[in-house]
């Protein structure tokens, strides 16, 4: 079944009833409809207008009522400036995709872990974590069609700060209740705490930008904020009152995201919980900091630079039509980037150039590279120089570059 076939053949038997016009099926213009409109695909009406003496809107609603009058495909029809919106019955989708085969997966003699979902226990999930739920259990049915064995795996996010908003806001403003007294689902009711403890947090904000704080020391300095980091390091300490009130709060989410993955229609073969791990990674971050791969902000979180490495360097042009003359680079790579430059310099200018690095000085990162090159031209007026002799350099360069540059 070609359905843009049917539909143009439909609206040709249309315009011949509707005006008696002789159209070639083909030569109809179907178009798939755009997002903001409802339909699935769009007939343009004006290559009508002439010969039926109507306007495009008036032929719209009449070719509409038509096809869906003599098509078992066209459910619904709307009529926008003169384009036809039609909207194709499930049906057809249905057998569409019942006819498509499934992708070969070659099968293997190992297990195959296929995670999604992930989410996060302060909060129901979302219209991400439906993509992902229905993309990862589509992918892991596909896998073990192909006669691979797969494991279907549910990484939960179950400990942290976001954690402990909702726990707090909960303790704070909740009086007791529950998803049983409420009648909401557990995700939603936990979610509508997180939400109360960003409402309270944003007006402790305002209060104290109010009393001359900046708005970085009053999120700092919030009460609330740091009752929820208080609760975070109870939390990690085992603390009777607070490791009960986290257990039963996230049970109420788990109950919740039940209901959501059996509507859904996708389950899980293992489950694994942050709660379980994240004491393994606190000993990897630690391992990092003692050997600098990892480093400590004023505020106790820990980053990594992830930045290529830059360097300064000072090269000698030889060889070109005005003389040698010396220039400062950045790079990540100096040696690939000094046989580009000599590449590009005989195409631009005619001639071949040698270019030798003289000095380099190597930055942790491209934006300190970049700082650095900077304070350099602060200190010259332009990238070239004339040469003369310098007393202790078998290389020709001026007394104002290596000035400057020995001051970097």
């Amino acid at each position: 079944m070609n359905i843009i076939s049917d539909i143009q053949e439909v609206t040709a038997n249309g315009v011949k009833e509707l005006y008696n016009i002789d159209t070639i099926s083909g030569d109809i213009l179907i178009n798939e409809t755009r997002k903001e409109f409802d339909g699935n695909y769009t007939v343009v009406c004006f290559p009508f207008t002439k010969t039926a003496r109507k306007s495009p809107d008036q032929i719209g609603q009449d070719l509409g009522e038509f096809i869906k009058s003599n098509s078992d495909l066209v459910t619904d029809f709307n009529v926008v400036k003169g384009f036809l919106n039609l909207s194709v019955d499930n049906s057809f989708w249905n057998e569409f995709v019942g006819k498509k085969e499934l992708p070969k997966i070659d099968s293997t003699d190992e297990s195959i872990m296929i995670e999604y979902s992930s989410p996060n226990t302060n909060k129901p999930l979302h219209l991400g974590h439906i993509r992902n739920n229905l993309l990862g259990y589509a992918v892991s049915q596909i896998i073990e069609a192909g006669g691979n064995k797969v494991i279907k795996a549910n990484l939960i996010n179950d400990r942290g700060i976001h954690i402990c908003k909702s726990m707090l806001a909960w303790q704070k403003f909740g009086e007791g209740e529950t998803p049983e007294s409420t009648g909401m689902k557990g995700d939603h009711l936990v979610g509508k705490y997180y939400v109360k403890f960003d409402q309270e947090y944003r007006k402790e904000i305002a209060e104290l930008e109010a009393q001359g704080q900046t708005t970085d020391e009053a999120k700092k300095n919030a009460p609330l904020i740091l009752e929820a980091q208080e609760m975070l390091r109870k939390w990690e300490a085992k603390d009777e009152e607070t490791y009960a009130l986290w257990e039963k709060m996230n049970k109420w989410v788990y109950d919740g995201f039940d209901v959501t993955y059996k509507n859904l229609g996708v389950d899980f073969d293992q489950f694994y919980y942050e709660s379980d791990t994240y004491l393994l990674g606190k000993d990897i971050v630690e391992e990092g900091l003692a050997k600098n791969v990892l480093f400590k902000k004023e505020d106790g979180s820990v980053w990594i630079n992830l930045e290529d490495e830059g360097f300064v360097y000072l090269m000698k042009y030889v060889g070109g039509k005005n003389g040698d003359f010396f220039k400062v680079g950045i790079s990540t790579k100096p040696e690939r980037r000094r046989k580009n430059l000599e590449i590009s310099f005989k195409a631009r200018y005619g001639s071949h150039v040698h270019i030798e690095i003289i000095d380099e000085i190597k930055m942790d990162t491209m934006r300190e590279a970049y700082e650095l090159e900077s304070k350099y031209h602060s200190l010259q007026n332009c990238r070239f120089h004339s040469e003369y002799d310098i007393d202790g350099y078998t290389e020709l360069f001026s007394e104002d570059i290596l000035d400057s540059w020995l001051t970097l």
